[in-house]
């Protein structure tokens, strides 16, 4: 049977082909879609993690009991669970287990750009790069017989055109893989410094084997042989190189990423007028090539950052690109990405963007775009669940140098969970004198509404526990605790008043669905009334002051015909900021 699958259906449908029970990870954009696609196989259990490393941690934890497992992430979040992958590397496997790294060349919804190839190489574990969606569900199940002949997890690097683009999959049905006995084997499992160094050697002989593997690998191979000019290309870069080359070229496709085939390399690169190295976005192919003796192009021709796209490539090489249809480009209308309409982080940003003398840490989710007009309201933001610790070091910073600047920290729910908590102990811990927020919007948004541990749903849409924000605060040992509805702005104004006359750290926690959710009965009961009305411009009272626009509502405009405000009622879920905004009394509330 042959079906039509992104990349990330493929990989779940390949987890599934290959006899994976447990899979476990954290929201993000290019990976979300693969647990989300996972729950569909109901032989598979599927979670959601609080962050990526104890999503690894979890699937480490089946893998030595005998239960093959995967890991999803996106490309940072490889960077939360480095930690356990790197000890994994050491001990090896019980039954097969894989990691997917989703990377993100260009930056599409990304804080950084980073090659996750990289870790591969750090962590000394073979690598998958899959190409198309038929090869993704391919090498998943090529990846666990690989992880389970050679003692070792498996990194399968995807990017986020192969995530997101679809083409024709052959699927099958799964294949039989019982369990694996566990037997306790401390010397290779504890990994205390005596066991450790045993493990270094067999992971460095280890690698030699899978060395040899990698010339034989049947996703490492030549095509088109015999032209002048060489192509060498992994992952979705090599179908981008085939749209620009065409059969003017010889390829090395690579799959097998790591480590690399330095015989089918040299027997490529033998006799070659000129080799193209397309990779995104490292030199590492380049520069083995470059060490096994051959001359090529890689960085000095195509950027090093970036997609390497077919229109890419060609400007690189031919500096030309194709014929567009033209046209006048100062009309063309810049809209930047906004706060939806009824967003519950609206008003609390709208009041937080008047303080002066205040530095506002943000973090990773819907709620960084605060940093932008009409708001202004955020000054830096790092990584999930950094806000609260850098907060602190900033305030810091602000005292010892003796400026009387306060600090306010932002993150979300979701991110709280993720390493937020940790981050709050820093607080709690060092009497940090800053204000920190968590907005409870009541379920993962960014990524487009999974399920956290304060939610009330497991990944399969099951009744789960909620773990409620304000008790876990609380028992951390903070003292000064505020609960608010982030669309009261008096309230929001007073609890930022006295948050910010206290001398000791403070937690704010906003309180108000998103205004997308679907509203679960719980929901329901504790927000009654949300969303259920709307509100209008009254034009006689309106005197197009533009006041409300300051609230940011994508739903509020003004009519340049009349000059006065206007609420487009299909946007409006009657959140009321901009009510409250209006000095006139302008906008009222429709009657039934």
């Amino acid at each position: 049977m042959k079906k039509l699958l992104s990349g990330n259906e493929a990989l779940a449908r390949g987890a599934y082909e290959a006899g994976v029970r447990f899979a476990s990870a954290y929201p993000g954009t290019p990976s979300t879609e693969i647990l989300e696609n996972m729950t569909q196989y109901k032989e598979i259990r599927s979670e959601w993690a609080p962050n990526e490393k104890v999503a690894l941690e979890a699937v480490i934890g089946a893998s030595i009991a005998g239960v093959r497992s995967m890991a999803s992430m996106k490309h940072v979040g490889l960077n939360v669970a480095a930690d356990p992958l790197f000890t994994f590397s050491y001990t090896g496997v019980n039954a097969g287990m894989v990691v997917i790294t989703a990377d993100e060349p260009g930056q599409h919804s990304s804080q950084n750009e980073q090659d996750n190839r990289n870790y591969a190489k750090a962590a000394k574990i073979p690598m998958l790069e899959p190409s198309d969606s038929q090869e993704a569900k391919d090498m998943i199940k090529e990846a666990f017989a690989i992880s389970e002949a050679y003692d070792t997890p498996v990194l399968v690097r995807m990017t986020t055109r192969g995530c997101h683009s679809k083409s024709i999959v052959e699927i099958s049905e799964p294949v039989a893989t019982p369990y694996k006995a566990y037997v306790k084997d401390v010397k290779k499992y504890v990994t205390v410094p005596a066991n450790a160094r045993e493990m270094r050697k067999k992971v460095e002989v280890r690698e030699k084997v899978l060395a040899a593997y990698a010339n034989e690998s049947p996703y490492n191979k030549i095509e088109n042989e015999g032209r002048a000019i060489g192509v060498i290309a992994s992952g979705t870069a090599y179908c981008f190189a085939k749209e620009v080359f065409g059969e003017e070229v010889s390829y090395l496709k690579l799959g097998f990423t790591y480590p690399l085939p330095d015989q089918l390399i040299e027997t490529f690169c033998q006799g070659k007028e000129k080799i193209y190295i397309i990779e995104e976005n490292d030199p590492i192919i380049e520069e083995r090539v470059k060490m096994l003796g051959f001359s090529c192009h890689g960085k000095d021709t195509f950027p090093s950052y970036g997609e390497l796209t077919p229109d890419v490539i060609r400007k690189s090489v031919y500096g030309t690109e194709l014929p567009v249809i033209e046209y006048d480009q100062t009309k063309i209308i810049q809209r930047p990405p906004t706060l939806c309409a009824g967003c519950p982080h609206r008003g609390f940003f709208y009041e937080l963007g008047k303080r002066k003398n205040v530095m506002v840490a943000g973090d990773i989710g819907c709620y960084t775009l605060a940093f932008a007009e009409p708001y202004n309201a955020m000054d830096f933001n790092i990584c999930m669940g950094a806000s609260f610790s850098a907060g602190h070091g900033a305030k810091l910073a602000f005292d010892l140098k003796g400026e009387d600047k306060r600090v306010v920290s932002v993150l979300g729910d979701s991110t709280f969970f993720h390493t937020g908590i940790n981050s709050l102990i820093e607080v709690l811990y060092n009497n940090s004198r800053t204000v920190n927020v968590i907005l409870d919007n009541r379920i993962t948004g960014m990524t487009g509404h999974q399920e956290n541990p304060g939610s009330g749903k497991h990944a399969n849409g099951t009744e789960a526990p909620i773990i409620d924000i304000e008790t876990v605060v609380r028992a951390l040992g903070a003292k000064h605790v505020a609960v608010i509805n982030p669309n009261d702005l008096a309230k929001v104004k007073e609890t930022l008043d006295w948050a910010l006359s206290l001398d000791e750290p403070s937690v704010i926690i906003t309180k108000w669905p998103c205004v997308l959710k679907k509203m679960s009965s719980l929901d329901q009961e504790q927000f009654a009334g949300a969303f259920k009305t709307k509100y209008r411009v009254d034009s006689e009272l309106c005197i197009g002051c533009k006041l409300c626009t300051k609230a940011g509502c994508p739903a509020l405009s003004v009519n340049p015909d009349i000059k006065k405000a206007e609420i487009d009622r299909t946007q409006c879920v009657g959140c009321q900021v901009c009510a409250q905004v209006c000095a006139k009394k302008a906008i009222v509330k429709e009657e039934n």
